[in-house]
């Protein structure tokens, strides 16, 4: 029994010096994958948008008239963007304050800054080009990799970025300091094994000009693709699922979107509009997260917007994999 006790004894302590030991080398790599820089180019582009000059002749409209409209113009549409199209609130909250994307140990806290002018913003002196690296490239002020998932965001155009900082700046002030995100043991041993990636080390080119204006709004697959760029982060670039890189452990594989078999193929357009808005599959069966939580962006979407993104989907060639239900 004696030698039983001291064999369990060894192993264990030989347990507790392999898990040191990786959690050591993983704090060292997570360290070092935090400290590398990015370099991104420079952008510049007006906060507001103008109108447009035909527009100011026509109506003889007046500079400071015309700056006024301009602001109100942009403010609704990024009000819109935020609401139906891209996912800034589910991080930074409704008022966009600051939040929280993962508060799970042995995760990590993932935290998203307050972004109003307030004390604690994180973006009072912000420019374009600073608004650029950080949302659209997930680069930080210093050139180091922010948690933010921009790879959602990094085919955004000029002035819908433009559009969205109007909006928050229209805002409330918030008084917020939200600290740095922090990794847990497993958060680290997940960076530090690349099963969560930084949005910039997946963004393959930091020097891709972004479009200046958004595609024309229409029921068509051109501007489907647009505003499909966002699924990208979790359904992969060709839209064909699987694990979610940087995501939630927890989070079953995005589900293949291309019409093969495996995929939405015998989806009604209907049937389509439902599970984007009510998270429901044809079946009637729940969405799981993170695609159940798309639900209140779907609702928000316009019907051009959901025909477009249906239109691009189905135009999408079929890529065969076999992945689980979100």
């Amino acid at each position: 029994m004696n030698k039983l006790l001291k064999i369990v004894g060894v192993l264990l302590v030989v347990l507790v010096a392999v898990a040191a030991c990786v959690y050591a080398w993983a704090s060292v790599t997570t360290d070092r994958l935090r400290a590398q820089t990015f370099a991104t180019h420079a952008v510049d582009f007006p906060i507001p948008f103008p109108i447009d000059s035909a527009e100011v002749l026509s109506q003889r409209i007046a500079p400071d008239a015309a700056r006024q409209l301009a602001q109100e113009r942009a403010v609704a549409r990024g009000q819109h963007l935020v609401t139906a199209r891209y996912t800034c609130i589910a991080c930074h909250g409704a008022n966009f304050g600051g939040g929280v994307m993962v508060d799970a140990f042995p995760i990590g806290r993932l935290l998203a800054p307050n972004l109003t002018l307030g004390a604690g913003s994180r973006t009072a002196e912000y420019r374009p080009q600073d608004w650029d690296r950080i949302v659209r490239h997930g680069v930080l002020s210093d050139g180091h990799p922010a948690v933010m998932p921009s790879v959602d965001f990094q085919h955004m155009s000029d002035q819908e970025l433009s559009d969205i900082v109007c909006y928050i700046r229209s805002l409330p002030t918030v008084d917020n300091t939200v600290p740095r995100s922090t990794f847990g043991p497993l958060g680290k041993i997940l960076a530090a094994t690349g099963q969560m990636k930084f949005s910039a080390s997946l963004i393959a080119n930091h020097d891709t000009p972004h479009l200046a204006y958004p595609p024309a709004e229409s029921a068509s697959g051109d501007f489907g693709k647009h505003l499909a760029s966002i699924c990208q982060g979790c359904h992969g670039p060709d839209l064909s699922g699987g694990a979610i890189a940087g995501g939630d452990p927890s989070w079953p594989p995005a589900r293949n979107l291309t019409p093969d078999a495996t995929g939405p193929k015998g989806w009604t357009y209907d049937q389509f509009v439902a599970a984007l808005t009510t998270s429901r599959r044809p079946d009637g069966t729940a969405l799981r997260s993170p695609m159940k939580e798309v639900a209140g962006y779907g609702l928000g979407m316009t019907l051009v917007e959901r025909q477009a993104l249906w239109a691009y989907l189905q135009s999408l060639p079929p890529v065969g994999k076999s992945i689980g239900k979100p």
